[in-house]
């Protein structure tokens, strides 16, 4: 008993000192405005007046404990010697830390303006459920058990009637915060995550519940590095709850967690002892049977209720397992004022998904613009429109094609009703499909992707541009060349690919092997040009041709993309005497 006395001693003697210092450090930093309400009416206790309007948790209670005295083993490391219940109450359980590591690795890509650290989603876990209730959770990250939060009925708490009709925390009449970080189901239904990606959204899930707090802290576009006395750490923790008492006992956590900690088994973690409302949880922990330093089971004596006719199931009394979380982030308050920014989620943070919002056919001829645009819709959780939500198209693929201003990707913010519009497309002259993604800016959701095709240039018809006959004697030049002029649907084609080749007959369109022919850039003889091209006119002119010793008639056939073909007569004989 004596042990027991001295270590619970030794263990306020530190929680007074580093709260001392670290409300020392406050007095100097506070948030305007930011006051505490007496701890017993933050408790809810007999008589108490009712919580402040601007509270944004209810003032549920919060476990108050501090870190132990020992220094933190850092992460790799294995606690050692020491108080071996401070060691196990300084580490973290595995997926519990696994899934703020995780958390925190999402919002650096999706927002990486935030700068959100591990360390802070730790504190709060710990102040908030005890680290998941000493990591008591399954293989997937989901609690053994339920963690509830207090009713709010109003008695001693913030009141909220029931919003999810039980869903989550099986009160239909009131609200109740749910899971390891303690979300009210309003507020659940605005930040949900999928964290651990099983296709679900659960608040009783520590990796779902700790990437839905690093979105809920980094909202109205916060940046956690900003630890000055009304930064924004500051603003994002009071957004939890409007207490500095709870700011503080954040704070020392997640000091304490930067300087290093580690990992521990699962279900071994020590449940903290205090709580803002003096109560104490009514089971800790299971000890892993053999296991070094693991907690023995410290039933406790229900504590008295606060509040009376609360003591039953379900009813959130302290005495509750799972009641010491706080009500976390709730709807905004009104009248916050600067000192604790409303946690309304911006219109990008609103958003559940990009849908697709009639998108035409995206095809084009080289060269021409497409007259299919894409066109896609940011909506909600309900499937309600949001607006002023920045989508981002982008060109992906190996193609020249280009929005309007010779660009690969353009940002276009989205309409009242939640739409937006690519710019239009020009396609370029490579022929083929790519692709146009369409994401949302700022989250890390499903995009979408559209394939586009640009058919080659081409023509149905080609003709002479005059009707002079080709004629030449052997082994010399032709006087005149050939000049063609191609038309798609009667308009002009132009910077159409062709072919020209001297074929053997009309039957056989392979090149003939004596007769006309052109040259090459070493003015060897060839009888088939490649990669020609119509100019703008539409107009192709052929290079000058030659004859061989070999008289006869011989046939030049010109080909382009889109079939047009046209043969014209070559004549190679001496003049008649």
């Amino acid at each position: 008993m004596a042990a027991v006395f001295g270590r619970r001693l030794r263990r306020g003697a530190v929680t007074t000192a580093v709260a001392a210092a670290a409300v020392a450090a406050l007095a100097a930093s506070q948030a305007p405005g930011v006051t505490d309400v007496p701890r017993d009416e933050r408790a809810g206790a007999s008589g108490a007046t009712p919580p402040p309007e601007d509270s944004a948790t209810g003032n549920s209670p919060y476990y108050t404990d501090l870190p132990p005295l020992n220094t933190p083993v850092p992460p790799t490391g294995a606690p050692t010697g020491g108080d071996s219940d401070a060691a196990v109450a300084g580490g973290i359980p595995a997926t519990v830390l696994d899934a703020y590591k995780k958390a925190e690795s999402s919002l650096a890509a999706s927002k990486p303006g935030c700068n959100l650290p591990w360390q802070l989603l730790a504190a709060i876990g710990k102040v908030e459920s005890g680290q998941a209730r000493g990591g008591r959770v399954d293989a997937n990250g989901t609690t053994l058990k339920p963690i509830l939060g207090p009713v709010l009925n109003g008695n001693g708490f913030a009141k909220i009637t029931d919003t999810d009709n039980g869903a989550y925390d099986s009160d239909t009449t009131h609200d109740r915060a749910v899971g390891p970080m303690q979300f009210i189901p309003s507020t659940w239904d605005t930040w949900a995550q999928d964290g651990n990606g099983d296709g679900k959204k659960n608040p009783n899930n520590i990796y779902d519940a700790a990437l839905a707090a690093g979105h809920y802290l980094c909202a109205s576009d916060r940046d956690l590095s900003d630890e000055s006395g009304g930064g924004d750490l500051h603003k994002a923790i009071l957004s939890y709850n409007h207490s500095t008492e709870y700011l503080t006992t954040v704070l020392t956590w997640l000091e304490y967690y930067r300087k290093g900690t580690h990992e521990i088994p699962d279900g071994t973690g020590v449940l903290p002892d205090d709580r803002s409302d003096g109560g104490r949880p009514s089971i800790s922990p299971s000890p892993v049977p053999g296991g070094s330093g693991s907690p023995s089971p410290k039933p406790s004596k229900p504590s008295k209720p606060s509040n009376p006719g609360t003591d039953k199931p379900g009813s959130g009394n302290p005495s509750e397992p799972g009641s010491g979380g706080s009500t976390g982030p709730t709807t905004p308050p009104s009248g916050g004022g600067s000192e604790s920014p409303d946690p309304t989620p911006s219109p990008t943070d609103r958003v559940s998904r990009l849908e697709d919002a009639g998108t035409g056919k995206l095809s084009a001829t080289a060269g021409d613009a497409f007259a299919g645009r894409v066109v896609v819709r940011t909506e909600s959780a309900s499937g309600s429109a949001v607006a002023k939500v920045q989508v981002k198209f982008a060109i992906v693929g190996d193609t020249d094609a280009r929005f309007d201003g010779g660009t690969t990707s353009a940002t276009v913010t989205t309409s009242a009703t939640g739409k937006a519009t690519a710019p239009v497309i020009k396609a370029g002259e490579k022929s083929g499909e790519f692709t146009v993604r369409a994401t949302v800016v700022g989250r890390s959701l499903p995009g979408l992707d559209y394939t586009a095709t640009v058919t080659a240039r081409q023509a149905d018809a080609l003709a002479r541009t005059d009707d002079k006959a080709l004629t030449c004697v052997p082994g010399t030049e032709f006087a005149d060349q050939v000049e063609v002029k191609a038309t798609y649907k009667g308009a002009v084609a132009d910077r159409v690919a062709a072919t020209a080749t001297m074929v053997t007959s009309a039957t056989d369109a392979t090149a003939n092997d004596k007769g006309p022919y052109f040259k090459d850039a070493d003015g060897k003889p060839v009888r088939t040009l490649k990669a020609l091209k119509t100019d703008a006119d539409g107009v192709l002119k052929l290079p000058k041709m030659y004859a061989d010793d070999t008289a006869g008639t011989y046939l030049l056939r010109i080909t382009t993309a889109g079939g047009a073909t046209l043969t014209v007569e070559l004549k190679v004989a001496a003049p008649v005497a």
